[in-house]
């Protein structure tokens, strides 16, 4: 079972068959054991989205790390990234308990250490994952402590503090925001009370169930109720959020989606601007469109595998300001590397205040070429249907594999590559034209099908 809910970034699994009180309560063991040989701070931040298992598996991980001598701060509701400007404000390693945007039926928990740094495969999950397994050495330290602490007011004051004054009063907007029912829901109107907005709030009720819609916007099914709306009321901008808030998409005055590399572009040449020549990360399901930004502007790209773990990894080992993943997740280096949907959000927003046209035309020098966006194939043999693809296309382009396989022309490109979280095969096209994108978007998914 531990195999199966443990990922490669995360720990995610059916509440009461897997993700159970009992399995909390160990791996608060487990993690204050890690914690401990690592020379981590004695303390943990607990963070919790609002799915109703959340609180009863918050409270037994507290009790786990308090019977290990750790203490534990309870910052009680909170999105991923408001977890992250915990543990980066207060310098301690932190627990984020939610499943993001999987269905009702799923919990689970996201690790970092102190100042964000995440805990992934490599750096962390299989060592706590043994101590489960095996039984973690008990600590000889007296029984820890928990208390409570809130942090929104401090949150939404930081993230206004990574902009200039005025940024967000040049002009009013009119911006309808879909929470999902997720936790966008508490801290979106927090936020949104600090600019020059008109603010449309929809599905803003906290309601673990989702009765409205999946909490995921990659999904364009998700998202078509904030497209009619953004039309409806003439809005500038509709902006999507996940479950746990920490992946933003962005929906244009037309009802349009945006695609989420023209805002990774965005937001590159806005850094580049004020950091000329730093480094910039995009991960190798992004338009081509990102590094050529990049180039342009004078910055440096550098190309990651996707997965926040390894995003963040080579943040920190390249000294970059900003990264972005096709995925709709953005990590910013005055955020302690970690990624933020609200800091996006906001980004966006300042560039639009600045100026006067409409976010279509803002966006335009940064679609510049044609996506399928990411189609998710169920599949019974994931590496069977991977190496049926490589057969059939390994003669005509250029591979790589850095993550999955990635197929190269210079007119057209692909990427095959299985879900560390979920049994499917995931593919992305992009070509030069749409008619291209179309032609090797169906004969790979043809060649994925075909067994």
């Amino acid at each position: 079972m531990l195999e199966k809910i443990i990922k490669a970034y995360d720990i995610r699994g059916l509440v009461d068959k897997e993700v159970t009180p009992d399995f909390a309560f160990a791996l608060g063991v487990a993690f204050a054991r890690f914690l401990e040989i690592e020379r981590e701070p004695a303390t943990i931040v607990v963070g919790e989205d609002m799915r109703e298992s959340s609180p009863l598996l918050a409270d037994a991980f507290s009790d786990g790390a308090n019977s290990q001598g750790m203490d534990v701060i309870r910052i009680g509701l909170a999105s991923t990234d408001m977890l992250y400007f915990a543990s980066g404000k207060l310098n301690l390693p932190g627990i984020m308990f939610t499943a993001s945007h999987n269905p009702a039926q799923y919990n689970g928990m996201k690790l970092c250490k102190s100042g964000a740094i995440p805990i992934g495969q490599e750096s962390g999950l299989l060592q706590i994952r043994k101590f489960i397994e095996d039984g973690a050495p008990i600590s000889n330290r007296p029984v820890g402590k928990s208390r409570k602490q809130d942090l929104l007011s401090a949150y939404v004051d930081y993230l206004l503090g990574c902009f200039p004054e005025n940024s967000f009063q040049k002009r009013k907007l009119k911006v309808v925001v879909d929470a999902g029912n997720g936790m966008a829901g508490f801290t979106a109107p927090a936020v949104m009370s600090k600019l020059n907005v008109e603010l449309i709030p929809m599905y803003f009720e906290l309601d673990g169930t989702f009765p409205n819609h999946e909490a995921n916007p990659i999904e364009p099914a998700n998202l078509v109720a904030l497209q009619k709306r953004v039309k409806k009321e003439g809005a500038d901008i509709g902006l999507a959020f996940d479950g746990d808030a920490d992946r933003c998409f962005l929906i244009d005055e037309a009802g349009s989606l945006v695609n989420p590399s023209a805002l990774t572009a965005l937001v590159a040449a806005r850094e580049l601007k004020a950091n000329p020549g730093a480094t910039i990360i995009y991960n190798l399901i992004s338009s081509k469109a990102v590094p050529e930004v990049i180039l342009e502007n004078g910055g440096t790209p550098l190309r990651s595998r996707v997965g926040h773990s390894y995003i963040k990894k080579l943040m920190a080992e390249s000294n970059a300001i900003f990264g972005g993943e096709h995925s709709g997740h953005f990590y910013f280096a005055n955020f302690w590397r970690a990624d933020s949907g609200m800091l996006a959000a906001l980004y966006a927003l300042s560039e639009l205040m600045a100026v006067k046209s409409p976010l279509s035309k803002l966006l335009a020098p940064y679609n510049r070429y044609f996506s399928s966006g990411e189609i998710n194939n169920t599949v019974k043999d994931s590496q069977a249907a991977i190496a049926r693809v490589r057969a059939a296309y390994e003669d005509q382009c250029e591979v790589d594999e850095l993550d999955g396989l990635t197929f190269t022309t210079e007119g057209w490109w692909f990427n095959i590559r299985a879900s560390n979280t979920e049994p499917l095969l995931r593919l992305n096209v992009e070509a030069n034209t749409q008619a291209d994108m179309k032609k090797i978007r169906d004969a790979v998914l043809a060649v994925i099908k075909s067994r």
